[in-house]
């Protein structure tokens, strides 16, 4: 099969040519990125908001947080958006055995970074910080009730965030099986291109996340 057959074989039936259906899959991933910016924007807003009305009890309450395994996460998850372009960059050659590589490497990456947070959250069951009726640590609290409200936020902000990252895992174990099939080519890779966008765009919102819950007046 020419490329210009095996081209038109994966263009669906409104668009005039692949370019054009490449443009039109970009400008909805980058819309959809804009209605997550604004939802996750509400978030960051709210907790910004708090976080001025009580600094004591939310610098009070960061400190209960494993800042380490925060830091560690952080650096797993840069290092799956260096694995994740260089899956787009494999797609772009035409290398089918780099792109599934370099998307189970993402895969992996993505697999640590929930371990440490399950890890994390078993830590905050254990020491009654979820906030409910058992929230209360052993060690009193000057401000329990404005440590509790960060802990909502925390759960919150996180378990979103941690539901986003599995829903881009699933995806990519998609994509790797396509992959594997030879779905994708030097000239059809558009699902592993916006998918890439997803997975940065997740990626950025913990590197916000971490500053704004672990790192408050933290000496």
């Amino acid at each position: 099969m020419s490329e210009s057959h095996s081209t038109a074989a994966h263009v669906a039936h409104q668009f005039e040519d692949a370019e054009q259906q490449f443009e039109a899959s970009t400008l909805g991933m980058w819309a959809f990125l804009i209605t997550e910016i604004m939802f996750f924007g509400g978030l960051f807003l709210g907790y910004i908001i708090y976080r001025t009305a009580y600094p004591a009890a939310f610098a009070e309450a960061s400190r209960l947080l494993d800042y380490q395994l925060g830091a560690i996460n952080t650096a797993v998850l840069i290092c799956s958006s260096l694995t994740m372009v260089l899956a787009v960059r494999a797609a772009q050659m035409g290398q089918r055995r780099g792109l599934i590589v370099f998307l189970l490497l993402t895969i992996l990456l993505g697999g640590v970074f929930l371990g440490n947070k399950v890890v994390e959250y078993s830590h905050k069951f254990h020491d009654h910080l979820v906030p409910g009726p058992n929230f209360g640590p052993e060690a009193p609290l000057a401000h329990p009730q404005q440590v509790e409200l960060f802990f909502g936020f925390y759960f919150g902000m996180t378990g979103l965030h941690a539901l986003h990252m599995i829903i881009g895992i699933v995806v990519l174990f998609i994509l790797v099986v396509q992959a594997w099939r030879g779905r994708f080519s030097q000239d059809y890779f558009t699902p592993i291109d916006i998918t890439g966008l997803y997975w940065h765009f997740v990626d950025i919102v913990w590197i916000f996340l971490f500053p704004l819950l672990y790192l408050i007046s933290r000496t």
